[in-house]
């Protein structure tokens, strides 16, 4: 694998994204690197992989590794308490109490927790990339990482309309009450370091050589067609996917009773789809395994196939 600094593993929900995550931080952690592995995904697996609490601080999870949990919930509530920090002292006090109502009632309108969880992820980019050689993104299914990465963009396309709309708001205050003087607006210093922040992130993402993208698949239909889309929606917003990791192929020695004749029929098809669908993604196919992946030897299996990555 290209010597990234971050690496997102994204997929379908039930592929194996957490596994696949984990197991390639197990190996870049035992190659010598210093890796923070971070899960933005609600159903955080890490904690029962790994058999350690972690929570939302990093938290040592053997040498070389880390890891944390990012709770969206939580990270909202936080998100939007920062929002009413920033406009205590802006807003006048018979105000405040209507104000907070709205941000309130905004907290609950749809992406707010996306929002809240990019604000964290971007924090994490741009804070923990000095003190890591990598950080590995367990990230939610496909959908909602889809959303989360095209969220710089918006954002800044969002923050740009409110800056001009201060500036306007500034321009015209300076000329009736300040003799043309420039105003001292913090809620524009707010959103101009906002801006800053996200076209930070921006850079990060759209960074070929420090940025990589994995999808995370399994050998059928559905899987394909999301991860299809996904890798044509990242392609557009100039991020592209380097690696497709087909998970739970059927071993070689199973046995030859029909019903398993069948399904590695069809499993050769969807596996021949793939090969021509994804020519510009390299691919590993990983097998099967007799059980869950549920222990620290598991996880050291799994990572012994992708040491090719």
């Amino acid at each position: 694998m290209h010597d990234y600094s971050i690496l997102f593993f994204g997929g379908k929900g039930g592929v194996g994204k957490s596994t696949c995550s984990s197991a390639f931080a197990l190996s870049a952690a035992q190659k010598g690197k210093k890796v923070l592995l971070v899960s933005t995904d609600p159903a955080h697996n890490l904690e029962d992989l790994f058999a350690v609490t972690i929570g939302d601080k990093i938290s040592w999870l053997q040498e070389n590794l880390y890891g944390l949990e990012i709770d969206s919930e939580k990270e909202s509530k936080r998100y939007i308490a920062g929002v009413k920090e920033n406009l205590d002292g802006l807003v006048h006090s018979h105000r405040i109490s209507e104000v907070h109502r709205q941000i309130d009632m905004a907290a609950h309108s749809p992406g707010a927790e996306e929002s809240a969880l990019f604000d964290a992820l971007v924090t994490i980019i741009l804070e923990e990339t000095a003190n890591f050689d990598l950080i590995v993104f367990d990230t939610a299914p496909t959908g909602h990482t889809l959303r989360l990465l095209s969220l710089p963009e918006m954002m800044e396309a969002w923050i740009d309309g409110m800056l001009k709309r201060r500036r306007t708001v500034n321009e015209n205050y300076s000329q009736l009450l300040n003799d043309g003087e420039p105003v001292e607006d913090p809620i524009y210093q707010t959103l101009m370091k906002r801006k800053q922040k996200f076209s930070e992130a921006r850079k990060w993402l759209l960074d070929k050589k420090n940025t990589g993208f994995i999808y995370v698949l399994t050998p059928e239909r559905l899987p394909i067609e999301e991860t299809t889309r996904a890798v044509e929606q990242l392609s557009q917003a100039k991020m592209n996917v380097n690696t497709l990791i087909v998970n739970k192929c059927l071993p070689q020695e199973t046995d030859q009773s029909s019903f398993f004749q069948k399904r590695r029929q069809q499993e050769q098809q969807y596996v021949q789809r793939i090969q021509y669908d994804f020519k510009k993604q390299k691919k590993v196919f990983l097998p099967l395994l007799a059980e869950d992946i549920s222990t620290r030897e598991n996880l050291e299996e799994i990572a012994s196939h992708l040491q090719g990555l």
